[in-house]
């Protein structure tokens, strides 16, 4: 597997565990560079400047954007059924990179954003949330019965909002989200995105994902 599609990686970045979900997913082969954001290697922001995961480099194709590489997983294979999923659900997962993901930094980063009130931006998070309640309440994923793109594609946000406070969030009137999240949280799934590497080095052994 010595020409594998390079994904440079940081394990804790939501943007790069849904890129993660999408390729274990597909079945597809890549080759796993994790990085550290204070350290981020040379040939990382050669292939991609902007200095941000997930960066996937396949041949001379450079995709740089986490939806994009799903879709570039997906496309290949998409044995769940992922893409099978109306254009709503799209548009959800649009509020989710937009709104809901803005309001989430000003509350996890609120010292960064000192003319901003931190209680109205949870609270604009909170109105995202309530959203997914809604659907969730009657379907175990966001678009129904099975699981589609948008749940894959959010999730890891609402992970990421949720561990700002976790005793608030559980406090909080959303049980199906929590229990969405949460049944999420303890599958196969999830631990098999979340091993740890170290960061990559030149010259290293290649660390295929996902692993058989």
């Amino acid at each position: 597997m010595a020409d594998l599609p390079i994904l440079w990686s940081f394990r804790r970045c939501p943007y790069a565990m849904r890129a993660r979900l999408a390729i274990q997913s597909s079945g597809q082969h890549v080759a796993l560079q994790e990085i550290l954001l204070k350290g981020k290697p040379a040939p990382f922001l050669a292939a991609s400047p902007k200095g941000t995961v997930p960066v996937l480099q396949d041949g001379d194709r450079v995709v740089e954007e986490s939806r994009d590489v799903m879709l570039w997983a997906l496309e290949r294979a998409d044995p769940e059924g992922w893409l099978d999923m109306p254009d709503e659900g799209y548009v959800l997962i649009d509020e989710c990179d937009g709104p809901f993901k803005a309001a989430l930094d000003h509350t996890k980063y609120a010292v960064r954003y000192p003319d901003l009130d931190e209680a109205e931006e949870r609270e604009k998070a909170m109105r995202f949330l309530r959203k997914l309640e809604t659907r969730l309440q009657h379907t175990p994923f966001l678009m129904g019965h099975n699981r589609t793109l948008a749940d894959m594609a959010i999730l890891p946000f609402v992970r990421q909002f949720a561990n700002t406070d976790r005793e608030w969030f559980d406090a909080q009137d959303l049980p199906a989200v929590t229990k969405w999240l949460d049944e999420f949280l303890t599958t196969e799934r999830f631990r098999g995105i979340m091993v740890k590497y170290p960061p990559w080095q030149e010259g290293q052994d290649q660390v295929i994902f996902p692993q058989s």
